[in-house]
């Protein structure tokens, strides 16, 4: 479904606000940020960030299907976006990645680094606080959809923390690592509550599981078979950052961001044309690619070998390129 009216922006400072703030929450954030923080902050933190951000997407997407609450009508709103609104309204997962990415990020690191309470605290709700401000105001979310998802989360957050470090350890050290991480979830996604017309949330949930599987096989390796990298150079907050610092952090990140984009096209290439072959259709016949055979293999595959190559291929390339 598109955008059911048509509008006029008299506020350029809010309309470009919240729809930057809208992205916070999408695929381009998730892709740049994770990565960021296991290339140049702390391989912890992000194992933790991405450990909650899994968890908490997939339990707000199946709700949306379980629920089945509508969206907002339109009119009265207006909605700015198109892709989103075949999906059910409550809870906003928006909502619940921006309260999970950005106090889980805070939680991991206040023992971690020097920086004052207070700043982080103030960080994390006013990043939150944005994604959740910008629902509302692309008309693609109640306010009752964005406190649940907010709630979930919290709640969710408050669940997980004091398993954590388990959670944590076992990722690292358990044989059954690898086998549970992809098996799990590709069972979660081919059990996903099915409707009676297609909606993109079991794609999105497979995108996001597939990452969290493929770098957990990778945290796993890099355990078993790899020294921790990122020790000299990382970002450390409440410290000025030196230019040398800031090269090493850039170019870490262009480099990492170049060989994740390359994987995910190569692989989405690759495993489209494996399936288009197997089921006999064309690789642009988009029907055909939300048919579940097809799209729970092809995204899965494809962003899991992005999470592998984020934590595994990229890091070996940084050493070997002198980046560390």
């Amino acid at each position: 479904q598109g955008c059911t009216q048509k509008y006029i922006v008299k506020n350029y400072f809010y309309y470009y606000l919240f729809k930057f703030s809208a992205a916070l929450g999408e695929e381009i954030f998730y892709i740049t940020f994770l990565p960021f923080t296991y290339w140049n902050i702390d391989h912890s933190v992000s194992r933790r960030m991405i450990i909650v951000w899994s968890i908490v997407m997939y339990i707000g997407q199946v709700s949306k299907d379980i629920l089945k609450w509508p969206r907002p009508l339109s009119p009265p709103v207006v909605k700015l976006e198109m892709r989103t609104n075949a999906e059910y309204g409550m809870p906003s997962t928006h909502a619940m990645a921006a309260t999970a990415i950005s106090f889980s990020f805070f939680i991991a690191t206040m023992n971690l680094y020097k920086y004052p309470f207070e700043l982080g605290l103030a960080a994390a709700f006013v990043f939150s606080t944005l994604v959740c401000l910008s629902r509302l105001y692309t008309g693609m979310h109640t306010v009752l959809d964005v406190i649940g998802g907010a709630l979930i989360s919290a709640v969710l957050l408050v669940l997980l923390y004091p398993a954590w470090d388990t959670i944590d350890h076992l990722l690292l050290t358990s044989p059954f690592c690898p086998m549970f991480s992809i098996v799990v979830p590709l069972v979660l996604c081919y059990n996903y509550p099915k409707l009676d017309y297609y909606s993109p949330t079991r794609g999105d949930t497979t995108t996001i599981l597939g990452a969290a599987a493929g770098a957990s096989v990778g945290f796993w390796l890099n355990n078993q078979y790899a020294a921790s990298a990122y020790t000299g150079e990382s970002v450390q907050p409440g410290f000025p950052l030196t230019t040398s610092t800031m090269v090493f952090v850039l170019a870490r990140f262009f480099v990492g961001i170049l060989v994740v984009l390359l994987t995910r096209w190569l692989m989405k290439s690759v495993v489209l044309g494996v399936l288009g072959y197997r089921y006999k259709f064309p690789i642009r016949d988009l029907e055909a690619r939300r048919r579940l055979e097809v799209e729970v293999p092809y995204k899965f595959v494809t962003y899991s070998s992005v999470g592998f190559t984020a934590t595994v291929i990229v890091p070996l390339l940084h050493e070997l390129l002198g980046l560390l």
